[in-house]
């Protein structure tokens, strides 16, 4: 194992050794956890990769031979170093806080992740979904399409031109050529040219002002007059209206999943606090008073 492996794991020391020690004592009671190594007498069994797998993180990538070669041979590091640093450090009185520190925190995860896992049931995800679509707005919807010709903002001139061929364009369309194919031909926006202007359905606040003012205003199948904007001179055809549909249960569900396991863990941690004792022996510092607002000036 390289050092810069043996160092990013070498964090793991101290709290992997407390959780191979209680996982082995099961498992070998179930007589279904074989002796994979020994180190100075010291037993290694499969329980003990198991830990250290899972506590080692994504591992690159190799054979299952080199893994678990690679995981006997982590453990056996950590079981030496770890008996070199009880030796020097064991009784330690900063040691033993740590120690201590260290045993409370990974209890605290354990619950933290046990009270997430039971509290994400199919029930409980389906009741935040529910709840989350009856209190989603009705957002309007347009699915339209844009032909622009660019004019640097400023430049009159160059503002002038592009309203004249924007102009010429128009023409066009109202003579019947299809916009898809016009669209492919003069406009100056990249992706337009590729899918004929289809900006897809997007909501008032997703466009600037003044193209979305005109795209919500036409009804569908119309065509705009000339719109200026920032980016220059557009020309846009409403191809739908709608209202926004919600999503489905599907594209949310990690939203959710994490929605729920973190409102579970908050909840048991309030419930904890509420029916606690905390003693503060010093002065906490008040909170900060909200800004007023400074009197307008006249």
């Amino acid at each position: 194992m390289s050092i810069s492996l043996f160092a990013r794991r070498a964090g793991l020391l101290t709290v992997t050794l407390a959780v191979l020690v209680a996982s082995s004592a099961a498992l070998r009671a179930q007589g279904a956890d074989p002796v994979v190594a020994k180190v100075d007498g010291m037993e290694i069994r499969q329980s003990d990769l198991d830990v250290a797998e899972a506590e080692a993180g994504q591992l690159p990538p190799m054979s299952e031979a080199a893994k678990k070669d690679y995981l006997v041979q982590f453990t056996a590091d950590m079981m030496l170093v770890s008996k070199a640093a009880e030796a020097k450090f064991g009784k330690d009185d900063a040691f033993k806080q740590k120690l201590e520190f260290a045993r409370k925190k990974l209890l605290m995860e354990e619950l933290l992740q046990s009270t997430g896992k039971e509290a994400l049931t199919e029930a409980a995800m389906r009741q935040v979904y529910d709840d989350a679509i009856k209190q989603m707005s009705s957002e309007p919807e347009v699915h339209a399409r844009h032909i622009l010709i660019r004019a640097a903002a400023g430049d009159e001139k160059a503002s002038k031109d592009a309203e004249a061929k924007i102009k010429a364009v128009i023409a066009r369309l109202k003579k019947g050529e299809d916009f898809k194919k016009v669209a492919s031909e003069v406009t100056e926006d990249p992706s337009g040219k590729e899918n004929g202007g289809d900006l897809g359905y997007f909501s008032k606040e997703q466009m600037v002002p003044e193209f979305a003012e005109v795209a919500f205003k036409l009804d569908k199948g119309q065509l705009s007059d000339p719109v200026k904007t920032q980016f220059g001179w557009h020309v846009l055809k409403v191809e739908d209206k709608r209202t926004k549909p919600a999503p489905t249960f599907e594209e949310v569900k990690p939203q959710i999943e994490q929605f729920v396991v973190r409102k579970a863990q908050a909840d048991m941690v309030t419930k904890l606090r509420e029916g606690a004792k905390i003693e503060k022996m010093y002065t906490p510092e008040a909170p900060a008073a909200p800004e007023t607002p400074a009197a307008d000036k006249k």
